[in-house]
């Protein structure tokens, strides 16, 4: 899972701005991941990917992945983590907006990675 990890890392990094956000499914297109449960492979990267921007006081980089069902927003279990990890409210009436926050700076935070890799 590491090496998915770092992939969707780097994916969501490279990735044009006008592709973004991305469905799980295009992101286990993009990973070429295989069946049983390719789906569920991208949801675990993308909660591997928010403890590690957790830990590091970092956007959560997973925001900009969405269920292709629903409003273009990610899965519950994304809110439901961000809640344990401390970064949105409890209350789930702010959940959308908490995550509108989020995906801005997600893109905030690309623009300034790709800056910092300049000479």
């Amino acid at each position: 899972m590491t090496d998915n990890v770092a992939a969707l890392r780097q994916l969501l990094l490279s990735v044009p701005r006008e592709a973004l956000p991305m469905t799980y499914q295009q992101v286990a297109s993009a990973l070429a991941l295989t069946p049983p449960r390719t789906i569920a492979q991208v949801t675990q990267t993308l909660e591997q990917l928010m403890r590690e921007d957790a830990a590091h006081h970092k956007p959560f980089i997973a925001a900009l992945v969405v269920s292709r069902r629903g409003e273009g927003l990610p899965a519950a279990g994304f809110f439901e983590l961000a809640v344990a990890l401390g970064r949105f409210p409890a209350d789930t009436a702010q959940h959308k907006a908490a995550y509108y926050a989020e995906f801005q700076r997600a893109l905030t935070e690309r623009v300034n990675d790709d800056k910092s890799d300049q000479p």
